[in-house]
């Protein structure tokens, strides 16, 4: 991973707004934390706290057997799509509880393609596919609150 590379995950991470981000590629882990969160170090300024970004870069160690890569690691590069949530709301994998999921890690999809459901104020909204291709990576737990512009889904372009 190159500095180029570094500087447009950072430009992502501001853009959707995203407080804690980590990525891990072969030996090399980055881990930005924003915003204050987590008890983050933070200064005192004309008698308020301001909290400061967090960057961390893990170079790779010395060549030895390399471990495996844990499942579910994910890597957003030039050949994915990140997929948003375009509103506030409770993130679902499925129609309903006793329903298969819409798509799983794997999953082709087209564009138009349900991804999910975010419900907001009792409204069941679905979520479609912008893009073709597979579905690399769901990065949110099934029921949980999503906010507008927060990642829901990678999806490798075809």
């Amino acid at each position: 991973m190159d500095i180029k590379e570094i500087r447009e995950i950072l430009k992502l991470l501001e853009r959707f707004e995203i407080l804690d981000f980590s990525l891990q590629e072969g030996d090399t882990r980055i881990h930005v934390r924003r915003g204050g969160r987590g008890g983050e170090a933070s200064h005192s300024l004309s008698g308020g706290s301001v909290a400061r970004d967090v960057l961390t870069i893990t170079p790779p160690p010395e060549p030895s057997v390399a471990a495996p890569e844990p499942e579910g690691s994910l890597v957003v590069g030039e050949k994915q799509f990140l997929v948003t949530s375009p509103i506030v709301g409770t993130f679902y994998r499925a129609p309903s509880p006793e329903s298969p999921s819409f798509v799983e890690v794997g999953s082709q999809v087209s564009k138009g393609s349900v991804l999910c459901l975010v419900e907001a104020m009792k409204i069941m909204n679905e979520i479609e596919s912008e893009v073709g291709g597979k579905v690399a990576g769901i990065l949110v737990e099934n029921a949980q609150p999503v906010e507008y512009g927060q990642p829901l889904f990678i999806i490798d372009l075809v």
